[in-house]
């Protein structure tokens, strides 16, 4: 063990807080990338597990869950040390989940398998398994916590899960490989991303019916590389952000009228998208120029691009 003596001692206890870290998971690298969340200077990286993806982190931030994907099971790790916990188990292929808004339990996409598995975090132990249509990938919570949402690309539906009976409720059929699920904060929307459909539809979750499908446009982009991937939305629900793949761009969407008001240039490939917890910046992933870009939410404007690993896919930040 390090001890800090005298003066060294006394310069670190007057320091300011550290602001926080960004983790991104890398899926060629294998690895995560740690960065510190006000200065984007790489801190370090580790191990993530075999084509790590999906990425979240527990609600008090001590604690980061990893879908390793060819490993078949969820990673955990100390977010201060980065020392591997116990891991959880999983269906095959995990690819993205969410977490309860309590913390737990897990609710994991398996897409080899069809089903959403639910795993308590504590005893890791598997609670259900939920069978949903084919290749389930994007996972959404209402923010009360009563109903998760699966996308699965094939059935091209959304699946809105009970979190006590674990049975399916309500399916909307959506346009073709929807990718991502987000709900407003206030839960009176939810915002389903389909990459080759090319649309996100905006859904009232009270009786499924699909409100408005967002559509995009780019000059002298090809309409077949505008795909909607990650999606996010402000908590005061007054702006979206979709992140549109291969098109290299992040589109800003007005929250009341759901039309597009903006596109930001980013890297190449851009994936998932993150914000940092005050929403002062919005992190972007960009698998394909292996950097994150960092955008300003109040300006709409992209400030820096930081190299990050192999194939960046998944992005949370941690206080």
């Amino acid at each position: 063990m390090i001890r800090l003596t005298g003066l060294v001692a006394c310069l670190c206890a007057a320091s300011p807080a550290f602001a926080g870290k960004i983790f991104v998971s890398n899926e060629k690298g294998n690895d995560i990338t740690v960065l510190d969340s006000e200065s984007f200077e790489v801190l370090t990286s580790f191990p993530g597990g075999q084509r790590p993806r999906g990425i979240t982190a527990s609600p008090d931030g001590k604690r980061l869950y990893v879908c390793a994907s060819d490993d078949n099971l969820v990673r955990v790790f100390d977010t201060e040390t980065y020392e591997e916990l116990p891991t959880l188990p999983s269906g095959p292929d995990p690819e993205l989940f969410i977490l309860h808004p309590s913390g737990n339990p897990l609710y994991i996409a398996n897409e080899d398998d069809n089903i959403v598995t639910v795993v308590d975090v504590e005893t890791r132990t598997v609670l259900a398994e939920v069978p949903v249509g084919v290749e389930p990938e994007g996972m959404g919570i209402s923010p009360d916590g009563k109903f998760v949402v699966n996308t699965s690309e094939t059935t091209n539906m959304a699946h809105f899960i009970d979190t006590e009976s674990f049975e399916i409720v309500q399916n909307v059929l959506v346009d073709q490989r929807p990718r991502f699920a987000q709900f407003t904060a206030d839960g009176s929307r939810l915002l389903v991303s389909s990459e080759i459909g090319g649309t996100v539809s905006v859904i009232d979750p009270a009786n499924g019916q699909i409100e408005k499908k967002i559509t995009f446009e780019v000059a002298g982009v090809l309409p077949e590389a505008l795909q909607p991937v990650g999606v996010r939305v402000t908590k005061d629900g007054s702006k979206a952000y979709v992140a549109l793949g291969p098109a290299n761009r992040v589109a800003v969407v007005d929250g009341t009228s759901w039309e597009v008001t903006d596109y930001l240039l980013v890297g190449q490939r851009v994936w998932q998208l993150a914000f940092s917890p005050d929403e002062k910046y919005l992190f972007t992933t960009n698998g394909n120029s292996n950097d994150i870009s960092v955008i300003d939410v109040a300006a709409d404007e992209v400030i820096q691009s930081v190299q990050v690993g192999e194939q960046p896919w998944g992005v949370v930040v941690v206080d």
